[in-house]
């Protein structure tokens, strides 16, 4: 964990040179992106019960702009998900991937409400463009558990369709540093891009595996699928990570915000290359 970047540090410099990057899917296209208050009021709608989570996720999509019908409830034996499509030119996929499920102990505002926020405003923001790939938004049930609800879903893809997916995106616990990426849980071309886009971004970039732990993109990447975990941790994540101290005054909203940025900045790399680009 030492190559982790220390927490609620650093950020104010990025703000300097934020304005500067350009981003988008299409060449005429303008949409409006959410901004660091946007995050922040989302980061409130938190809940501290497992038991009201997935109501808490299906409210912050439909404030995002999904309609009932479009928000779908995946339910397998014993585990639920909640899904939200956005429609691209072709149906080749990529998968974005938050968990919604906590442990026992706090409220689960670092691990993992935050990645919800991120996922749902890369919705909001994704479904103004036009985009070459469908992407698939998945907030998956008992993560915590074992990763239960995303390897229900990746093993429902049949092995003549996995070569549609061209990706999964996992973000899970944001809040105490910049983006970075989990490298015991990700494909090495992917990784590649994460660094590829801080750099064009200016941002400092870190990789470091999590020992003894695991994330939802595991789950596709034993299915073959392409995959890539990224946080916001610093090398004092196991102070907050499953202790009473994952709560919302623990969060620094610049470290989500900055993850929504960084994340939408990726997808649009992803977009732009062939389906088969981060394959082995």
């Amino acid at each position: 964990m030492n190559k982790l970047l220390p927490a609620k540090k650093g950020f104010g410099a990025f703000f300097l040179i934020f304005n500067f990057v350009a981003f988008s899917f299409g060449q005429k296209e303008t949409g409006k992106f959410s901004t660091e208050d946007d995050i922040k009021q989302d980061l409130k709608l938190n809940v501290c019960e497992n038991k009201e989570r997935l109501d808490a996720v299906k409210k912050l999509f439909k404030k995002m702009g999904a309609s009932e019908d479009e928000i779908k409830i995946e339910k397998f034996k014993n585990v639920e998900n909640l899904i939200v499509v956005k429609k691209g030119k072709t149906e080749e996929k990529v998968v974005v991937g938050a968990h919604y499920d906590k442990t026992s102990d706090g409220c689960g505002a670092i691990d993992n409400w935050t990645g919800v926020v991120i996922i749902a405003n890369l919705y909001r923001t994704l479904k103004q463009f036009s985009t070459e790939k469908t992407y698939v938004f998945v907030a998956f049930g008992k993560e915590e558990l074992g990763l239960v609800g995303s390897d229900a879903m990746a093993k429902e893809i049949s092995k003549d369709k996995r070569q549609n997916y061209c990706a999964m995106v996992n973000l899970d616990s944001f809040g105490l540093a910049y983006p970075q990426v989990m490298t015991n849980t990700s494909d090495a071309k992917l990784i590649d891009l994460a660094k590829a886009v801080a750099k064009d971004m200016k941002l400092p970039f870190a990789q470091a595996s999590i020992e003894l732990a695991s994330a939802d993109s595991e789950s596709f990447r034993r299915q073959k699928i392409p995959a890539v975990s990224i946080h916001g941790l610093s090398n004092k994540w196991q102070e907050y990570l499953h202790q009473t101290r994952d709560k919302l005054d623990n969060v620094n909203p610049q470290s989500v915000y900055i993850g929504y940025r960084y994340s939408l900045a990726y997808l649009s790399r992803i977009d732009e290359n062939a389906c088969g680009a981060f394959r082995k």
